[in-house]
């Protein structure tokens, strides 16, 4: 089976070159592939630390990247799933989904898109078990039942894989086991790779080979500034066509300028504070109440980002489905003190707080905030400022005390965020409580819309009672983009996509 399916590729390769050799090099007009010679320059706030996907599906410079080259079988339309790889799926029991391809789909290399090619890409992602691995935990096989047909069972009910399967990115199976393969990754996608130097660019081309509709940009290039402030001052003179993530502070910059377009919008994305709860001063819940109270988070959130952010109210922004607004926990200094006493800790103790360089808006002047209001209740944080691989790293290593990041609900549904990190299962901070573990699965399982709502409201309050972290800003995405690009969308999930887009090329 294997050599027959090889044959296919390599015949289906050599009729895409002939085609290519023939075809006109230019294509007309956005909808139709474009002008040809569209360029469009992204200057991310977060740039990719690799273009594996699915070793880092969580992240979201790596997913934004990545997401213009490869494509799941469904995308999220307004938070519910609506075919994209898959032209339908269905459910003969409720252990069981059958997925059904597109037909005619290729991967930019002209081999054709096979059930053996989703099977590969969800199996990797869950051998590698990384941040993913907890939604899909319940899958028992998955099986490619012919050349079109997925057919993956569940040891108990699924209701959420069909939005899981939105961050599930398919390639072609013979690679995507392979290391090398990630350096310049194929897809199905309306571009791809021509090539990637980490912490400088990413640069792609229009995939004429698209099953969709063509995109309008002959080149998409994602660049990287370190610095805000070159980054701005890059969108202003026209280096740069699109950048967000922009810091409060400077918002005015771009807000008001000729030539320039700013938005913003709500979304998924919000900051935490983790507790590493092996370590012994923070397995007691009255610890990590005490340095929730111990932080003015009104007053920082308003200094900090004005109206680029709202205080959380929940362990998942309000925009979330499955997000109960809560009471957030008063700042009360005197309060903190006392919850420390009847820990243990009468005098305090010392920590540190780690959090990536370049990893929100504002990251370093928060953690500098929350260091100043510690240390008034006797709380000594080494702050630890670190590049982003070296945070990866660590972060993955539980090589930290506290942990201070951003992080985005990337279905939109509260199951990826709370069943995903907080169970027991999960060995994200050292944070077990069966009791949300029994809610959260039967939230998963359940098909009843009314009755999962209903349920995260009983986790989101025995997460803000249990504190395994502090929630203080459910932030905003924002953009800024110049007047000549046309088609951009800012998605909910603060990761946006380029086939739609286009840039006049004329004054």
């Amino acid at each position: 089976m294997t050599t027959t399916r090889t044959r296919r590729r390599t015949v289906a390769v050599a009729i895409a070159v002939a085609l290519g050799l023939s075809a006109c090099s230019t294509t007309s007009g956005p909808g139709g592939g474009g002008t040809g010679e569209q360029t469009l320059r992204y200057a991310p706030g977060l740039f990719p630390v690799s273009l594996d996907v699915q070793q880092y599906p969580a992240e979201e410079a790596v997913q934004t990247a990545a997401q213009q080259v490869l494509e799941p079988l469904v995308e999220l339309k307004d938070g519910v799933p609506a075919p994209l790889l898959a032209e339908k799926w269905t459910n003969p029991d409720d252990r069981t989904w059958v997925f059904t391809l597109r037909e005619g789909v290729t991967f930019s290399d002209g081999s054709p898109l096979e059930a053996a090619d989703v099977v590969a890409s969800v199996q990797r992602l869950i051998d590698l078990e990384g941040p993913l691995k907890p939604v899909l935990e319940s899958v028992t096989s998955i099986e490619a039942t012919d050349a079109r047909t997925v057919t993956i069972r569940t040891s108990s009910p699924l209701g959420t894989l069909a939005s899981t399967m939105s961050l599930v990115f398919v390639g072609p199976a013979e690679r995507v086991g392979q290391d090398d393969f990630w350096k310049k990754p194929i897809g199905t996608g309306p571009f791809k790779v021509e090539s990637f130097a980490p912490d400088d660019k990413v640069v792609m081309t229009r995939n004429d080979a698209y099953w969709g509709t063509k995109p309008a940009l002959s080149r998409l290039e994602f660049v990287n500034y370190p610095e805000v402030s070159a980054r701005l001052t890059a969108l202003e003179t026209g280096e740069v066509d699109v950048t967000n993530s922009i810091p409060p502070d400077q918002v005015a910059a771009v807000s008001d300028k000729d030539g320039l377009t700013y938005e913003t919008k709500d979304g998924f994305t919000y900051y935490f504070i983790w507790f590493n709860q092996n370590r012994d001063q923070f397995k007691d819940a009255k610890v990590r109440q005490a340095m929730w109270h111990a932080v003015n988070v009104e007053e920082t959130v308003a200094d900090l980002y004005g109206d680029g952010a709202t205080v959380a109210k929940s362990p998942v922004t309000q925009s979330v489905f499955g997000s109960t607004p809560l009471q957030p926990y008063a700042y009360d200094p005197a309060r903190a003190k006392a919850l420390l006493a009847e820990a243990g800790f009468p005098n305090g103790f010392s920590t540190s707080i780690q959090w990536p360089r370049e990893g929100g808006p504002n990251i370093k002047a928060l953690a500098q905030a929350m260091v100043s209001d510690w240390a008034k209740v006797g709380i000594t944080v080494k702050p630890l400022e670190k590049e982003r691989a070296q945070w990866l790293k660590d972060f993955g290593a539980l090589s930290w005390d506290l942990n201070l990041q951003t992080n985005t609900t990337g279905t939109g549904d509260a199951d990826f965020t709370l069943a995903r990190l907080y169970t027991c299962a999960a060995k994200r901070m050292g944070y077990c409580n069966p009791e949300l573990d029994k809610t959260l699965m039967a939230a998963r399982a359940s098909l009843d819309q009314s009755e999962r709502k209903k349920l995260y409201a009983e986790a989101d309050a025995i997460l803000w009672k249990d504190a395994p972290g502090i929630f203080p800003a459910d932030l905003k995405n924002n953009a800024a983009v110049r007047d000549s690009v046309k088609g951009f969308e800012l998605p909910p999930n603060g990761r946006p996509t380029f086939k739609t887009v286009s840039v006049a090329t004329g004054d």
